[in-house]
């Protein structure tokens, strides 16, 4: 049967580790920190990689290619980038190993120093501007709408599979301009297509809001993000889009010919998601029982089993079954038809509850009897049997109910764990007892935030763009504050 999980009530932490291996999405790998995304967990991510894609390119976005290794000298050219990044940052130091004289395998060959260090990319914007510079002259060469897919190292060491690892996958858009209204409407037009994206594909509800200037991204004006509630109470950022006002420019001296005849340096946003995604779908919806996948991410959407003792009776599901699948691939549906006989219905039934498929078709001799079929929803762990007449129809309408409902339990979650406090008191109260998203008045200055997570640990996850104006007091400082702003503790 299957493997069994740690209550989420028990251990959240120690449910969510067990369920990435035992669903067979992730491992850790002999490199210390990196991870090996499992075929499985790889179909979704090619799944979220699609669509994300064409959402990019429906948006005048073209996808390009760009080094892996940059330069140290890069980053010393955007003081607040570099000091944002130093730390987690990989060096190259060397091009050559050599065999150990002393037959113990092989070393690195002092005499093959490189002449200036390269730093395994954290981030592009470096190497990106440093190349944008040859391809814009005049406004005719703009805007670049050039997004890349790849991976990124940031050194970590305290790391969780696909929350965070020294090495992940990501997207990065990096776009340049001639206005700074135009660089700033795409940094608004990116974060609400992640939040399209998490809502409509992930189903997970998420807030769009401004970073603080702590939280900002390292050398950007501008933040803007997209948060998310997991289950047990906690904030994952899940996407974030910078405006990065003309700093990068300026670093690399990247400037145009404006309409006017005048020079002027290039406006610039960035904007990214990384397998970090994986995590808040797995977090926002999965149970006890193990994966809950939203249908339009699943790797396939509906599984189907036969039931038989005799090979006869098989030969006769079979044939019925072919008929079901061309029916529902007609419609759009992916579908698995699991006909080995290597474990038993039972088995693989619990398997694939663990594996989060959306739809579960089970067909015996009974049911070929019968014109009916047993469906079995993973959202909600409930059985029918309805008849196969239209099953493609019913199927496809189930799909879209079942994609809607895991939504909106996640939204009325997020509703049922967001409070409004008015003290720091009651903060302190809400975020020990209750947790979740908490809005309160801030006094808007860096100082008062540092406190409040030094104290805490919780952080201003975002200022949200739908924050109705109110007028009240910072809950630490009692200063002046005109509107709520979103705390929580987080990843």
């Amino acid at each position: 049967m299957a493997k069994e999980l740690t209550p989420r009530s028990e251990n959240y932490s120690q449910w969510y580790n067990e369920l990435v291996v035992k669903a067979d999405l992730a491992e850790n790998s002999a490199v210390r920190g990196c991870m090996v995304i499992k075929p499985y967990g790889y179909a979704i991510w090619e799944k979220m990689q699609a669509e994300l894609d064409r959402m990019f390119k429906e948006t005048g976005h073209v996808n390009a290619y760009f080094p892996l290794f940059i330069p140290k000298s890069f980053f010393s050219k955007e003081a607040d980038h570099v000091e944002g990044f130093a730390k987690e940052c990989a060096v190259v130091t060397h091009y050559r190993l050599k065999n150990d004289p002393d037959g113990k395998g092989v070393v690195v060959d002092p005499d093959a120093r490189l002449e200036e260090e390269l730093i395994v990319r954290p981030t592009s914007e470096t190497i990106i501007w440093n190349t944008y510079k040859n391809w814009i002259q005049s406004y005719r060469d703009l805007p670049i709408l050039c997004n890349q897919w790849a991976n990124v190292v940031r050194w970590e060491m305290r790391t969780r599979l696909f929350l965070r690892t020294a090495e992940f996958l990501w997207q990065e858009g990096h776009t340049a301009h001639a206005t700074r209204e135009e660089a700033l409407e795409e940094t608004e037009k990116m974060v609400n297509v992640y939040a399209d994206f998490a809502e409509n594909f992930m189903a997970v509800p998420v807030i769009k809001g401004a970073k603080s200037a702590n939280e900002r991204f390292a050398g950007a004006l501008e933040t803007y993000t997209i948060e998310a509630l997991m289950q047990d109470g906690k904030a994952l950022q899940s996407g974030t889009s910078h405006f990065l006002g003309q700093n990068f420019a300026k670093a690399f001296d990247v400037k145009f010919a404006t309409r006017e005849g005048k020079e002027d340096y290039v406006w610039a946003s960035s904007w990214g998601v990384s397998t970090r995604l994986m995590g808040a779908l797995i977090m926002a919806h999965s149970d006890d029982h193990g994966l809950v996948l939203p249908p339009k991410l699943a790797p396939f959407q509906v599984v189907i089993v036969p039931i038989y003792r005799k090979e006869e009776q098989l030969e006769a599901i079979n044939e019925k079954v072919e008929e079901i699948v061309n029916k529902l691939k007609a419609k759009g549906i992916s579908v698995k038809y699991d006909n080995s006989d290597t474990k038993k219905p039972g088995w693989k039934f619990a398997e694939y509850e663990l594996k989060g498929v959306p739809v579960r078709l089970a067909l015996g001799p009974r049911d070929l009897e019968n014109g009916t079929v047993e469906i079995a929803r993973r959202d909600t762990l409930t059985k029918e049997v309805v008849n196969l007449e239209n099953i493609d129809q019913y199927v496809a309408d189930l799909l879209e109910e079942i994609q809607k409902t895991i939504f909106q339990k996640a939204f009325d979650f997020r509703t049922e764990k967001t409070t409004k406090v008015d003290t720091y008191d009651e903060f302190k109260e809400v975020l020990t007892n209750k947790g979740g998203f908490i809005l309160a008045h801030w006094d808007g200055t860096p100082e008062t935030e540092q406190r409040i997570k030094e104290e805490t640990k919780a952080t201003i996850r975002c200022i949200p763009f739908d924050g109705e104006k109110e007028e009240g007091t910072c809950i630490y400082s009692g200063k002046p504050s005109s509107q709520r702003v979103l705390f929580a503790l987080a990843y």
